[in-house]
This record gives structure tokens, sequence and C-alpha cells, in this order.
């Protein structure tokens, strides 16, 4: 999809989820648009409607920081939303996005052995690095053991995004599908407001589109979200339920990369399972990188 089509997209589903109550305006009986009319966005972003109007439409080159802020703040933007806004200004502008180089890895998808050292040390948690296209590029041995049903035969890079749309089995394991569901779209649209030009995420997108109903709708909402840190539930086929809290951690050596790091808390019955888990994977193997 083109920039223009992106921004104009994103600024009306940001405009119709805010409603007139949000931000103090007298909701009316003859309201025939959801959420704000573009009027209202402009003069509580403090622009002329003119310019509002522009943007939307998706001229969104140019525009200063400090109107993309006021617009922000007219939305109800929160973090990652107006970051998602800056990105696709950026690139508009044909600027770097989110201070993230360009460049990759020499060896795209090959891992360096300190990294998977790194990732080795880590025993007591699932360890894994994903790249924008959701391909689970390395992990610990646990995390082997834990996403067995993501990785199957190992005749393909596995992806988290194909395995929650395209495979049954994922509404096993996620017992929370729906939730998993809104939050991996969320993250891939990020991703893709933060490199446009990257043709394997775009590639990823369009097949996802294709073949799941449910990917294209959520695509469309436009909703965005970074991983960050939180808690989830899965349902492993070896060992039952596990509440796993998750922290993301950026790679700097290889912009675009993250680390992930699922845990749980000690004492729990969840820390107890994992551990089982760690103990069907005692046979030790060091992490690898697939090749795509």
């Amino acid at each position: 999809m083109r920039n223009r089509d992106e921004v104009r997209e994103f600024l009306m589903s940001r405009r119709a989820k805010v409603s007139p109550a949000d931000v103090g305006i007298p909701a009316g009986g003859n309201r025939r648009v959801r959420g704000l009319r573009r009027a209202e966005v402009a003069v509580l972003a403090g622009v002329s409607v003119e310019y509002y109007a522009k943007l939307e439409r998706g001229a969104i080159a140019g525009a200063s920081a400090s109107v993309l802020d006021a617009v922000s703040r007219a939305l109800r933007l929160d973090d990652t939303e107006r970051a998602h806004l800056l990105d696709l200004a950026r690139a508009a502008d044909g600027i770097p996005t989110s201070g993230r180089a360009r460049r990759r890895a020499s060896r795209p998808g090959a891992a360096r052995p300190s990294l998977a050292w790194a990732l080795d040390a880590i025993t007591d948690g699932v360890a894994f690095v994903r790249n924008p296209q959701q391909d689970l590029l390395a992990t610990n041995a646990l995390g082997r053991r834990f996403y067995s049903p993501v990785i199957g035969d190992g005749g393909r890079t596995p992806n988290l995004a194909r395995f929650q749309f395209l495979d049954p089995a994922s509404r096993a394991f996620y017992p929370d599908w729906e939730a998993f569901a809104e939050m991996c779209v969320a993250i891939m649209r990020a991703e893709a407001g933060r490199d446009p030009h990257d043709r394997g995420l775009q590639d990823l997108v369009g097949e996802l589109s294709m073949q799941s109903p449910v990917f294209r709708t959520l695509w469309g909402a436009h909703d965005v979200r970074t991983h960050g840190t939180g808690t989830k539930r899965f349902a492993h086929p070896e060992v039952g339920e596990l509440v796993l809290a998750y922290e993301e951690l950026a790679i700097t050596a290889e912009p675009g990369l993250v680390l992930l790091v699922y845990t749980a808390e000690p004492g729990s019955a969840s820390a107890e399972r994992l551990r089982l888990l760690a103990s069907l994977a005692a046979e030790h193997s060091p992490a690898a990188l697939h090749h795509p």
C-alpha cells in the first residue's frame, strides 16, 4: 500500500475511534460520521480545516513535528500510535524511520556465535529471536521445545504470523487466540510503518491477506502496538497451561531483530510446568538461526 493510502486510512480509523464525549464536544443528534468530524479534529489540533483535510488525504510530507504532535493529541493517540504516525511522516519525507538503520546483517538469518551463546545461557526461560517479518530465527533449548508446534519439522523458517493465521494448531496453542491475533497484526502494522520498504514483510502481508479473512479484517483496522512487556497464556501439548511474563529487548547489533524472553512467576504452577518442559529439552544443542 502506498504511503498516502496508509496515512489516510490510519488517520481516518483513529478519528472514528474518538467520540465527541471523549473530548468534551456535545454529540448532538445529527452526526453522520462515526467519531469526530474533520473540522473538530482541526480545531482540537489548532490547524485549519483545509490543512487537516490535506493531511487526512495522505499529504503528510513536510508536516512539522509540532503539527504531528498536535494531531496526535487531538486524536488521543497512545505512544505507539503517535510513533507510527511519525514513522509514516518520515517515510513520506524519505527519512530513515524510528532511528533504525536501513542496513541489514551481512548474513541475514545467520546466528553469531555470541548470540547463540547468550540464548543458551538462558536456561530457566523461553528465549528466542525474531525479525520484523515474524520469523522465529533462533531459540534456546527450552524455546525449541516450547515452540515445537510452530517449528514443526523444520523444513521452512518458522513464522509466528503464518502459524497464527494459517495453522489450525494455533487455536489450541493460544487459548486466547483472538487476543493473540490482534496483537500479532498490530505489531506487524507498527513494523510496516517503521520500514515501508521491507519487501519480506510486504510479501507476508499479501500472503496472509489472501489466505486469512481474519488477518485481512484485522490489517484493515490499522491498529498498532509494540510488544514490550506483559503476560500471555499458552496451552502446551506436553505440559498443559502456562502463564508466562514476557520482556522484549532490541538487538542493537542487528537493527530490526529483537530478543524475547518468557518466564514464569517463581513458585507458580506455570514455573513447575516450565521446569518439566526444560527437562524434556535436556538434550542440549546450540541455538541456530534458520535460513529462509
